[in-house]
């Protein structure tokens, strides 16, 4: 159960012949009253004798009680409570009772017998419009205050009282959703979004990694945005606004929304505070390295998840925050195959990153340097070292979204927390696409090795992971991490020590297969390549059968295709 309350106006009239109207694309159907004050309010829908001048003019009866050069200008309240998507659709007698609590919660009409007057009116299945004048009988103002606060506060007890669908309690920090008005607009034009959904997403990307006004104005026209900035006298920039060129008003002029109307961290001055330290140049040689950025932004990442695991709020709020830049720029710079999941992981995952702790910038500034080397280093090929390092990247986007959203739910951030878990799952599905390669390979690989080998490695296994070695030697991904075992051997590394430092992180409860991660952990840290060499190897080596625990059956394969 979604409120929102809308602007004060100042024409009763205007508002209910809206409400009454066919609406901007013919989508009002059935308009008709469902509550009102006293019950009694005349219903210029159904009832063929009513207008919609007679129901204005009983709203407003309590201006005259009022000198007219004291009657407030904007004395017009206008609120609309839409049910969820998937709720069952409620009869007008359920939306009646509804809109006569939310009126009483928002205290435009208390209950104590002279409150304002007002309307509940339905023109669809899942919404209601309320509409009051905001003078009482008695000739005093309301105090609704905080109205929009109440009004979700009481949806909340409404959703537990009609089992319908649990919305997560607001905080303030949310993105303003598209208006009725713009979402019709987009349908109108065949687009899938609004206009200010599109531009929110373009602005978001284009402030990903950048260092300065100049690189961010520049990369908001690259994008083919139309810009408008708002310059004071002294030739310093005060704000922006933007707009699509195709989307237009009435009068054919661009509709333009600043800034902070998009989300509140674009606005200029919080754009700025990402700038206070920021880097300011590509590291060497990233622009013909995508596979070593990757491999770069995820250690980035690894320390992040260090940090929101024992940084303070303030230092937290900051890597959450980059966290979300990195995630733009790898939507951005991903391969075809993955990159639907990763733009999805970044617009869920956007949410997450604002909430009332206020980050503490500068502590972000690794993060903040991958997102930039990532959006420079330009698009990755979905094959070979750059696909294998976007898979290892991925890996550790999604333990980072997995604990920014634990991080949430410690401090009641409900929003933030179920964005995070939502970008976790699109994490988890870029992931599988993008790592069904390299690990097949790593896969056949470690099937090749000597049985004896084989068995070594089992064993490092139960030294560094007693609780889970048999789960692990049971997944399909197992043969995978031996390979990556034996290749960590044969260069010198002590794969026992590699181990313990792999799985000393608790994110491995998390893992759906702990054989994967292990492998992006080791390789990473190992300095070996993500991607395996396909080349056949030297010499006339037998290929040996694999042991009970590496063997894929029927059902592990079925699995590695479902989960990680």
């Amino acid at each position: 159960m979604i409120p929102s309350i809308h602007p004060q106006g100042g024409s009763t009239a205007g508002l209910i012949a809206y409400l009454y109207g066919p609406g901007r694309s013919e989508e009002h159907t059935d308009p008709h009253l469902v509550a009102s004050f006293d019950g009694l309010a005349p219903d210029p829908g159904r009832n063929p004798y009513a207008t919609e001048e007679d129901l204005q003019q009983l709203l407003d009866e309590p201006l005259h009680l009022l000198p007219a050069d004291t009657r407030p200008d904007k004395h017009v309240w206008h609120a609309s409570v839409r049910a969820a998507p998937g709720d069952r659709t409620l009869t007008d007698a359920e939306w009646a009772e509804i809109a006569r609590r939310v009126i009483a919660a928002t205290g435009i009409d208390p209950g104590d017998g002279a409150g304002c007057r007002w309307a509940a009116v339905r023109h669809a299945d899942d919404h209601i419009h309320l509409i009051a004048t905001l003078v009482r009988e008695d000739g005093r103002k309301p105090d609704h205050h905080r109205s929009g606060k109440r009004a979700q506060t009481e949806c909340r007890r409404i959703e537990a009282d009609y089992d319908l669908h649990r919305v997560a309690p607001g905080d303030g920090t949310a993105a303003k959703r598209p208006t009725s008005a713009e979402q019709h607009k987009a349908k109108r034009r065949g687009r899938d979004r609004a206009a200010r959904e599109e531009l929110r997403e373009t602005v978001r990307r284009a402030a990903a990694g950048t260092a300065s006004e100049t690189e961010f104005f520049d990369r908001l026209a690259s994008a083919g945005l139309l810009i408008r900035r708002r310059i004071a006298p002294s030739g310093d920039t005060l704000g922006y606004t933007v707009a699509l060129p195709e989307d237009r008003n009435k009068d054919g002029a661009p509709v333009h929304y600043s800034g902070s109307k998009l989300a509140p961290d674009l606005s200029l001055p919080r754009l700025r505070e990402r700038w206070t330290d920021a880097p300011t140049q590509p590291t060497t040689a990233q622009a013909s390295a995508p596979a070593s950025t990757r491999r770069r932004a995820t250690g980035a990442l690894w320390q992040a998840v260090l940090l929101i695991d024992h940084g303070d709020d303030g230092t937290v709020a900051a890597q959450i925050a980059a966290a979300g830049e990195v995630l733009d720029a790898l939507a951005k710079t991903s391969a075809a195959h993955t990159r639907t999941q990763l733009r999805q992981a970044a617009t869920a995952f956007e949410r997450a990153t604002r909430s009332h702790i206020r980050a503490e910038r500068g502590h972000d500034r690794a993060l903040r340097q991958a997102a930039r080397d990532l959006v420079h280093s330009g698009p990755a090929l979905g094959r070979g070292e750059e696909s294998a390092t976007g898979a290892m990247l991925i890996d550790m986007a999604f333990f980072l979204a997995v604990a920014a959203a634990a991080w949430h739910a410690k401090r009641n951030h409900a929003q933030q927390a179920v964005a995070a878990l939502q970008a976790a799952e699109h994490l988890r599905a870029a992931y599988r696409t993008a790592a069904a390669q390299p690990m097949a390979v790593l896969q056949q690989q470690g099937q090749r090795l000597a049985p004896h080998v084989q068995q070594r490695q089992a064993r490092l296994v139960h030294q560094a992971l007693p609780e889970l070695a048999e789960r692990v030697l049971a997944e399909p991904g197992w043969p995978a991490l031996a390979a990556t075992l034996a290749d960590a051997e044969s260069i010198g590394h002590d794969p026992t020590a590699l181990l313990a430092e792999a799985t000393r992180r608790r994110e491995l409860d998390t893992a759906t297969s702990i054989s994967d991660v292990l492998v992006w952990r080791l390789r990473r840290s190992a300095h070996l390549p993500a991607a395996p060499d396909t080349r056949p190897a030297r010499g006339n080596r037998r290929t040996p059968p694999a042991p009970p625990a590496a063997q894929l059956t029927t059902k592990a394969a079925s699995d590695l295709t479902r989960g990680r």
